[in-house]
């Protein structure tokens, strides 16, 4: 039997990288699965190759979009089962060159909206549910030009904690996934040049135990150990990184 016959999931910023990767994933394992992206184009691109896959326009840092898109899977489904905080952004710069509006915009996407995307999915979410968040290594560790950007993780990571302590009278699990550097279209919306990328690509594997980036694969699959095996794993955090952190 498939692990997720019959389950509703929706996963945010689910059009490229990871959370294509989950949706399908997820897919082939019996879900009905929505996800959600900004870029017209690429949920697009998902309603074409995927038809399967409900994709919808959607702005994790407004949340009047996020309260319409719960209100659309309602009328759709009724409910959501598995709700996978994906969507966010990264954007790396020394701290003498962020601004307010740099700051402002990180946290609006990675925290802010990711907060209330949760919130507003809680009323739909039978209990039992599971809800799984995208943070990343970079929440626990230290790199020049990722100050922002590696704050908002760490809030992701406290509120995996939390939350799940808040969720636990309904059976509700809520776990952290932390990948570490994984190849997808993210990198190339850092801010950086081709050659400041390709720089920090060769740097972060150099660090790396395993000598190589992640594949989205590799993530996507520990998301589905969370939404459907770990049933006794709440608060937890997996990190996927090919060692870092670890070692």
């Amino acid at each position: 039997m498939s692990k997720l016959n019959g389950k509703i999931a929706l996963i945010t910023g689910g059009t490229t990288g990871i959370g294509a990767a989950t949706a399908r994933l997820f897919q082939s394992e019996g879900a009905t699965v929505m996800v959600t992206g900004q870029n017209p184009a690429t949920v697009k691109a998902v309603q074409a190759e995927y038809p399967g896959i409900e994709a919808e326009l959607a702005d994790q840092s407004d949340t009047d979009s996020t309260r319409k898109l719960i209100e659309r899977v309602r009328a759709r489904h009724g409910r959501i089962d598995i709700l996978f905080v994906n969507a966010g952004v990264a954007h790396f710069a020394p701290i003498e060159n962020v601004d307010e509006g740099f700051f402002d915009r990180e946290f609006a996407v990675n925290v802010r909206g990711a907060y209330f995307v949760i919130q507003n999915a809680l009323s739909i979410m039978p209990d039992g549910g599971s809800i799984i968040l995208t943070g990343s290594t970079a929440g626990s560790s230290g790199a020049p030009a990722m100050s922002v950007y590696a704050a908002t993780k760490a809030a992701l990571r406290s509120f995996g904690r939390t939350l799940a302590a808040e969720l636990a009278s309904r059976n509700i699990r809520v776990n952290t996934v932390s990948p570490g550097p994984i190849q997808t279209p993210i990198f190339g919306k850092a801010g950086l040049n081709q050659e400041q990328l390709d720089g920090f690509i060769e740097g972060v594997k150099s660090r790396v135990p395993l000598g190589r980036m992640g594949a989205p694969e590799e993530v996507a699959a520990t998301a589905l150990y969370l939404a459907a095996d770990a049933t006794f794993m709440t608060g937890g955090e997996i990190v996927v990184g090919g060692g870092l952190t670890y070692i």
